[in-house]
C-alpha cells in the first residue's frame, strides 16, 4: 500500500510510489523538470525507467548528474547553468544526500544569484532567501541523510573544503515520493554506511541540548525502527526492512531540526579533507562520540538503551551495541582502516572545531577533545 503523511511536507510512502511522479508533474502544469542525480544513480536501470516513464507521459526531463559525492559550490553553479540553458520549469532531486543537497541548492540559486555562500545559515544568510523557488520534488534512493524531508543543503567550498549550510523553509520539497523499492539494489556497504548515518541523526538529535520534546520522541522511534531493520537491510534485504530503514531515515532528518553534535563534527572533516563517504565517517565515529557524551547525561543514555532493548540500560551498553552493530554490517572500528593517518589529525581537529554541528552537542567540545577523539578512533 501507498500511504500519505503530511509531515513535515506531503510524503507519498510505499512500494511503487515513485511511479506517481509523472502524473503529479502534469497535474501541476509542469512539463520540463530538471532531474538532478549523481553519476552512479544516473546509470542505474530504475533511474532510466523513471526518465522513460516521464517521457512516455509527454514530459521533457533534462538530467543533470555532474556532481561530486561530497558536493561543492561549483556543482551547484553547473546545475544552475543547466537550468538556464534548457529553460526548465521544476526541479526533481533523485538520489542520496549529495544529489538532493545539490538539487535543493540549485532550487535556491535559480532566483538568488548572488554568491551562493551569502545564503549560509551560519552567518544569518537565510534572511536573504526572499524570492520564490521553483517547484521542487524529492525522491530518495538511500536510507541515510533523510535530505528528502529537509529544508537545508550542505555544500562545501571548493577550495577551503569548509561546509556551509543553505537553509530556508522555502527549500522544503512540495512532495516526497519515498519508494523503498528504489533502495533494494543498493550494495551492502552503501546500505550499511547510510543506515548508520540515519542512526547517528536520530541519536544525536535525541541528545542535542535544545529543548524539543517532539523531535526527541521522533528520534527514539527512529532508533527503534533502525534497530529492528538495519542488519536485515544489509545482509538479507526485503521490502519490510528497506521500508523501515527509509522511515527511520526520514525521522532522523526531521528530528535533527533539534540539532546534531560531536559525531557529525568528527565526520564532516573526513568528507571534506579526505573525501570519505559521509555515512561511513559517521559510522566509524559514532561509538567514540557517544562514549564522550555519557558523563552527565546518563538518563538520556538509559532511554536510548531501553529503546534498543539492551540488557544493561546504560551508556556503556549503548557504546558496545554500536561497535557490535558495526561489526555485523561490515563497518570497520578504526579510522586507520578507512585511510586516516596520524599526520591528518591536526588538520582534522582544526576543521572539526570550526564545524557547525558541535555547538548543539549536550556538552562543550574543545579542539583538544576532537584531537583526542580522533586519536582514540585512529
Amino acid at each position: 500500500m501507498i500511504y500519505q503523511y503530511n509531515f513535515p511536507t506531503t510524503i507519498r510512502f510505499g512500494a511503487g510510489s515513485s511511479e506517481e511522479l509523472g502524473d503529479y508533474l502534469k497535474k501541476n502544469g509542469l512539463t520540463k523538470p530538471l532531474v538532478v542525480t549523481d553519476p552512479v544513480v544516473g546509470e542505474l536501470p530504475f533511474f532510466k525507467n523513471i526518465i522513460k516513464g516521464l517521457q512516455a507521459k509527454g514530459l521533457s526531463p533534462e538530467v543533470f548528474k555532474d556532481i561530486h559525492k561530497n558536493p561543492v559550490k561549483s556543482d551547484v553553479y553547473k546545475g544552475t547553468d543547466a537550468w538556464d540553458h534548457t529553460k526548465r520549469d521544476s526541479i526533481v532531486g533523485i538520489g542520496g544526500g549529495a544529489a538532493l543537497d545539490v538539487a535543493r541548492a540549485i532550487a535556491l540559486r535559480v532566483n538568488h544569484r548572488e554568491d551562493l555562500f551569502k545564503y549560509d545559515d551560519l552567518i544569518g544568510g537565510d534572511v536573504y532567501v526572499t524570492n520564490d523557488v521553483p517547484h521542487f520534488v524529492t525522491i530518495p534512493t538511500t536510507s541515510g541523510t533523510g535530505s528528502e524531508v529537509g529544508r537545508s543543503a550542505i555544500i562545501s567550498d571548493d577550495e577551503t573544503k569548509q561546509k556551509k549550510i543553505l537553509f530556508s523553509p522555502k527549500l522544503l520539497a512540495k512532495v516526497v515520493f519515498a519508494d523503498p523499492l528504489l533502495t533494494m539494489d543498493l550494495p551492502p556497504f552503501i546500505t550499511a554506511a547510510t543506515g548508520m548515518d540515519a542512526l547517528t541523526h536520530n541519536m544525536e538529535a535525541f541528545l542535542a541540548k535544545m529543548y524539543h520534546p517532539l523531535c526527541e520522541g521522533i528520534a527514539l522511534e527512529g532508533i527503534c525502527l533502525i534497530k529492528n531493520s538495519l542488519i536485515n537491510a544489509v545482509n538479507k534485504p526485503d521490502v519490510e526492512s528497506r521500508s523501515k530503514m527509509l522511515l527511520g531515515s526520514m525521522m532522523g532528518a526531521i528530528a535533527f531540526q533539534k540539532g546534531l553534535g560531536v559525531v557529525h563534527s568528527l565526520a564532516h572533516p573526513l568528507s571534506s579533507l579526505l573525501d570519505t563517504h559521509h555515512g561511513l565517517a559517521n559510522a566509524v565515529n559514532i561509538p567514540y562520540g557517544m562514549e564522550f557524551n555519557i558523563a552527565g547525561f546518563e538518563d538520556k543514555f538509559r532511554r536510548i538503551a531501553r529503546t534498543l532493548e539492551l540488557k544493561e540500560e546504560n551508556g556503556s551498553a549503548v557504546v558496545k551495541y554500536l561497535f557490535d552493530l558495526n561489526s555485523q554490517i561490515g563497518i570497520p572500528h578504526k579510522l586507520s582502516e578507512i585511510g586516516v593517518k596520524k599526520e591528518h589529525i591536526e588538520k582534522l581537529a582544526d576543521l572539526a572545531i570550526a564545524d557547525f554541528a558541535h555547538p548543539n552537542n549536550p556538552k562543550p567540545v574543545s579542539r583538544e577533545d576532537f584531537k583526542n577523539l580522533y586519536m582514540k578512533a585512529l
